[in-house]
């Protein structure tokens, strides 16, 4: 069995950037110019010029490779072995000792430094 792999093939990748960036400046400039509108009506009006604007983005190869991306990050989310919360908490109150252990440590160095510039400068 012979499988190819068939590539997409994405055309006019240049004017479909132009055209999100185009819907993205007039979401922009109509939300200022309709300003008298209720914030209801502006809020869905720019969340379909972005669904569109997101949905002509990933019709392109970089888009689509972002995409791809989302799709494997999620896979890989998946594998993750996620720690108990009896190992979350533990974890947290080391991180909280060694931080305070070198908040004293760093303390008292500085006075130590402070003490000697002074006897130093007078």
């Amino acid at each position: 069995m012979n499988a190819k792999v068939e590539a997409r093939e994405f055309r006019l990748d240049g004017l479909k950037w132009l055209l999100v960036i185009a819907l993205i400046a007039a979401g922009a400039v109509g939300n200022a110019y309709f300003s008298e509108v209720a914030v209801l009506y502006r809020v869905l009006a720019l969340v379909a010029a972005g669904a569109l604007a997101a949905y002509i983005a990933v019709n392109t190869a970089k888009g689509d490779a972002f995409w791809a991306l989302l799709r494997e990050a999620q896979v890989e989310v998946r594998k993750v072995v996620w720690p108990t919360r009896q190992e979350t908490n533990q974890t947290t109150l080391i991180v909280v000792a060694v931080v305070l252990i070198m908040a004293v440590i760093l303390w008292a160095l500085d006075s130590l430094l402070g003490y000697l510039a002074s006897l130093i400068i007078g």
